[in-house]
């Protein structure tokens, strides 16, 4: 990536999570001075055991607290922002969507008018996602599509995508919207979801949950393909093609949740079989994306095919769980 991070003043929210600990090791690695915004202390988050903490800025507090944002900005002479603070647990949100609407919807709002009205703030990307489309006949989602969540979480998404969008059409903020589907990897915590979850299990010597019918069909993004996408994103946001755009970025490969338990056990040379539950609620059952605007316009194509990655994350939770969960 050259020099264009080094020296740059970035601010990262979300920074504790699977994506904002890679996107902030990332901007470590190419010389750039970021300042994270944290809510809650983490001890065993990868920000933490990677060191990357320890060198970064850290500003406590939420994302629904604007002031805490503005004030960030303002003093650490901020010149390009990711937006990636979110609640993000779709159970969470169907069973208290209050939370979820406060963290996604108003969080997002905050970020925008904070840099709107920032002196120094060059560049925002915004973390959506592809939930952001909701439930569409026509598959794969290309960036064009209506933006149409039904559920909280995808409400949530579909609002604050729409938030970004309008401070760019409006007040010319230099902001661009990622769109992403299901990251997986090193550093994700919530083992509620269908990697890690079934990692853990294997682990563990259980079988794995399911708590769909198996069928439903998502896209599998490896997180360091997701901290490329947007690191290539921010800096590619000057040209005029790029600018205010939104940003699928996908590997192309739908699977089902059976298929990635699968992939799964067999990279792990298990013979277990999953318990499939069939209880899951308010989710979409087909959701995956085409990329192919990221490839024309930014050069971006994902590098991790599920089995590379899971080469790489299934180590990482052998050496967790035996260190915290045992």
């Amino acid at each position: 990536m050259g020099d264009f991070w080094k020296g740059k003043n970035v601010f990262v929210t979300g920074a504790s999570g699977i994506l904002g600990s890679h996107v902030t090791e990332a901007l470590v690695a190419e010389g750039a001075c970021p300042t994270i915004l944290v809510r809650d202390g983490v001890p065993t988050s990868r920000l933490i055991e990677t060191g990357t903490s320890e060198k970064v800025n850290t500003v406590r507090g939420d994302i629904e607290d604007y002031w805490v944002i503005e004030r960030a900005l303002n003093e650490y002479e901020i010149d390009t922002v990711f937006h990636l603070g979110a609640q993000t647990i779709v159970g969470a949100a169907n069973r208290s969507p209050m939370g979820t609407f406060r963290a996604n919807i108003e969080g997002t709002w905050n970020v925008m008018e904070a840099c709107r009205n920032s002196k120094l703030a060059e560049r925002v990307v915004f973390a959506s996602s592809d939930k952001a489309y909701g439930d569409q006949e026509k598959l794969p989602y290309t960036e064009d599509a209506p933006l149409q969540g039904r559920h909280p979480y995808d409400v949530s998404k579909s609002c604050s995508d729409l938030i970004a969008q309008s401070y760019f059409h409006t007040y010319n903020l230099p902001v661009c919207v990622c769109r992403c589907g299901n990251l997986y990897g090193p550093g994700d915590l919530n083992f509620n979801r269908i990697i890690p979850g079934t990692i853990k299990s294997v682990l563990e010597g259980k079988a794995p949950i399911i708590r769909s019918d198996g069928t439903y069909v998502r896209d599998y993004l490896y997180v360091k393909d997701a901290a490329n996408a947007y690191l290539t994103l921010a800096e590619k946001m000057g040209k005029k093609e790029v600018a205010g755009q939104a940003f699928n970025f996908s590997t192309a490969n739908k699977l089902s949740v059976l298929e990635v338990v699968e992939a799964v056990l067999g990279a792990m040379g298990s013979e277990l079989k999953p318990k499939i539950l069939n209880e899951a609620k308010g989710e979409i059952k087909k959701q995956y994306l085409s990329s192919s605007k990221a490839k024309e316009l930014l050069g971006w194509e994902a590098q991790y095919p599920l089995e590379k990655g899971l080469s790489e994350t299934i180590p990482y939770y052998e050496t967790y769980i035996r260190k915290h969960c045992q």
